[in-house]
């Protein structure tokens, strides 16, 4: 059997799913048992990218080490699947703390918040993703605890009831989210310390694939990883997803090396550009060209010209092509670049 006939085979035994998706996907979660795990860096020296946010998060951490005192609150937000829950462990690990983990949407009421501030040891690290998902009351709790070290507790009913202040143990807050601008502003002035991710660039994406691939026991040449690093949108989370559907490709092509051919054809194969757009990208690009003269369009004649939800269209489709600068928006709505449709014609 031929490579292309390889290929051809590997291509119907991959599952249809969005591959550049910067959520979590199942098929991500069951690795994270194993693998993912062991690819997460475990310091600032093992984390690629993010220069300038990690140098000065280096610079904060051992200032606190070597006052003896506990880190600022440190807020970090900026697109998904950048590193931002690795690095809050890292600032743990560089600290010498505990690290507690929780959601926004896990924090149901005020009491599941109480039970987990209260159980905190001192100086320890408690992150919580998605922050901007806590809800009101919730959140209200965390501005005392922040600042203060304490939670007001109401005990009792009726006209017996009562706010009890109870202490807890000076710790670090750190909140990560994709909508800072969901966030209120008291809660923002309480983080100290404010951080943004940015999508990263192709040579450090090229760092990431071969780090993983060293872990994951893979032989990638360096043209390859640079390859594959360029439609990555970015993002790390995407690297590594994408380096195993390229594995097997490789695998299935009985070729001990990804070379650069290998995964030049598996991109190919799963619809994926050199700038990491995937099919519905492109649909968004073709659709302001093709039904709208290149626009302005506005979001909801978009959303139903290509069948996809407003809000899909502005969280996850919208933000890297105009990162890419393939897309820009107006008051009038949405309109393509030059950029944009010089992109269409090469693909």
């Amino acid at each position: 059997m031929g490579t292309s006939d390889m290929f051809k085979e590997v291509e119907q035994n991959i599952k249809v799913e969005r591959l550049v998706s910067t959520d979590l996907t199942q098929e991500d979660r069951e690795e994270q048992v194993v693998t993912l795990l062991q690819l997460r860096p475990t310091s600032f020296d093992s984390f690629p990218g993010q220069d300038r946010t990690k140098e000065n998060l280096r610079v904060y951490v051992q200032s606190a080490k070597t006052r003896g005192m506990v880190l600022d609150h440190v807020l970090l937000h900026g697109p998904p699947g950048l590193g931002k829950t690795s690095l809050a462990k890292i600032i743990a690990m560089e600290l010498g703390v505990e690290f507690f983990q929780t959601s926004g949407p896990a924090i149901e009421k005020p009491g599941d918040l109480a039970g987990m501030l209260t159980a905190l040891p001192k100086g320890a690290v408690f992150f919580i993703d998605e922050i901007h998902r806590l809800s009101a009351t919730v959140e209200e709790m965390l501005y005392s605890a922040m600042e203060d070290y304490f939670i007001d507790m109401i005990v009792g009913k009726g006209v017996t009831a009562r706010s009890i202040k109870v202490p807890i143990s000076p710790f670090t807050l750190i909140g990560a989210t994709t909508k800072v601008s969901s966030l209120t502003s008291p809660l923002i002035s309480r983080f100290g310390i404010r951080e943004r991710f940015d999508y990263y660039t192709d040579e450090s994406l090229k760092q990431i694939i071969l780090r993983s691939s060293r872990i994951e026991h893979l032989n990638i040449d360096e043209d390859a990883a640079l390859r594959l690093a360029s439609s990555c949108r970015g993002t790390p989370r995407i690297a590594n997803r994408l380096l195993r559907r390229v594995r097997d490709f490789s695998e299935t092509a009985h070729s001990p090396t990804i070379t650069k051919d290998i995964v030049e054809k598996a991109l190919l194969r799963m619809e994926i550009d050199s700038c990491g757009l995937d099919p519905m990208d492109r649909r968004i690009l073709n659709t302001i060209v093709d039904q709208y003269g290149g626009g302005p369009v506005g979001i909801e004649a978009l959303s139903y010209s290509v069948g996809e939800e407003r809000s899909t269209i502005e969280d996850v489709y919208e933000p890297y092509l105009v990162h890419k600068g393939f897309v820009v928006r107006g008051a009038r709505g949405r309109e393509i670049t030059s950029k944009g449709r010089q992109h269409l014609t090469l693909v």
